[in-house]
């Protein structure tokens, strides 16, 4: 029964989040908002909706680990899995504009979670500050957005010259009452579903003897990315590789500034999130680490090429083999650091270094003069 509550909650999350998505999309375009700012947010906000519903249950009902880790393993999955599969399936053409603005919010986000962290708690203020951030970067989405919407406004007028086409207005009225419709019920199946994930996740955890931290970072954080995973993947198939890239930035800042951050609001008695001491050690750095790895990866080229997706593949398999390895104890574990230290870092540091000097000497040639 526990493993079908589980289960069940996880599928009512993820339709849930279908509902949501696809109302939310179809609403932003209504109103003519860029394919890239709908990436970066109803998209993007929209996939993240699980983890919100599932962090702020948890976080609620005092289960702070399940509510920290959730986060934490999904934007390690969001970039390591999602990017590097998307990237394997068709090469994702980077906007210069995400590099110039998103991209440094969603580092800057990473970093002020870590320093925040290192006190051993998100408390009420740093969650109140996490959401303050998220109203302001949302406001900053929308007004450079507006030229876009300017545009398609114009469009849908020009189209209303024809006495036999429907206006516009009566259109777009129509067309957000039904969005809201889907909205909303997207909203209340994954509230009802969050609930159920979360109890099936943590009686899951007592009866194999793994932490709630592991089982939040593995089991929910996946589960509650899959929509996320669904989204980048469709638009990296279908060619609209703005909403590929932006789903995944986005939804890390989301899930920085407003899970976390509205998490640590309704924790019981204001005291916030306790972060593990093994979240500080491992998980928390290894998040920092590939959200910095996107700048040069993004900025080369501006073009995330399938080998580079290949490597954020890479690294995913190699963190989840050592979430299993320390779950089960294993003698193993220094072994695999010293591989990861010796190895597969000064590797990962080559070829950083290596494409980064190529895309410099390709910006250098082009900027020559020609004849």
């Amino acid at each position: 029964m526990t493993l079908l509550l589980f289960v069940v909650g996880l599928i009512l999350v993820i339709y849930g989040a279908d509902l949501l998505i696809n109302g939310a999309s179809r609403l932003a375009l209504t109103f003519g908002v860029s394919p890239l700012v709908v990436g970066l947010t109803v998209v993007a906000f929209g996939t993240s909706a699980p983890e919100l519903a599932v962090s702020v249950q948890a976080a609620w009902s005092g289960e702070v680990d399940v509510s920290m880790g959730n986060v934490v393993g999904s934007n390690i999955f969001n970039v390591l899995f999602i990017l590097g599969l998307a990237a394997l399936i068709a090469p994702l053409i980077v906007d210069r504009m995400l590099v110039r603005r998103d991209l440094p919010v969603m580092i800057a986000a990473a970093l002020l979670l870590w320093l925040l962290a290192l006190d051993g708690r998100i408390g009420f203020w740093d969650g109140a500050l996490f959401f303050l951030l998220l109203l302001g970067y949302v406001a900053l989405l929308f007004r450079t957005g507006r030229d876009f919407s300017e545009a398609v406004e114009a469009d849908d007028d020009a189209g209303d010259q024809s006495a036999t086409q429907e206006p516009a207005v009566v259109r777009r009225h129509r067309a957000v009452w039904q969005q809201a419709g889907l909205v909303i019920a997207g909203v209340a199946l994954m509230v009802l579903g969050s609930n159920w994930l979360v109890d099936g996740a943590v009686a899951i955890a007592v009866w194999l003897g793994v932490s709630e931290l592991v089982i939040g970072l593995t089991i929910v954080a996946i589960g509650t990315s899959l929509p996320e995973a669904a989204t980048s993947i469709t638009a990296s198939i279908r060619g609209q590789r703005d909403i590929a890239i932006g789903n995944v930035v986005g939804s890390n800042i989301f899930n920085i500034f407003s899970v976390l951050g509205i998490s640590a609001l309704v924790a019981p008695q204001g005291l916030g999130l306790l972060v593990a001491p093994e979240l500080m050690r491992v998980d928390l750095p290894v998040m920092v680490g590939i959200t910095l790895l996107c700048l040069p990866l993004f900025y080369t080229g501006n073009l995330l090429a399938r080998w580079e997706g290949a490597l954020l593949f890479g690294l995913y398999l190699l963190y989840v083999s050592w979430l299993v390895l320390s779950t089960r104890h294993s003698s193993a574990q220094d072994e695999f650091l010293a591989v990861l230290g010796w190895g597969v870092m000064p590797l990962l540091i080559a070829l950083v270094l290596g494409s980064l000097y190529t895309d410099h000497r390709r910006r250098a040639q082009a900027a020559l003069p020609t004849g």
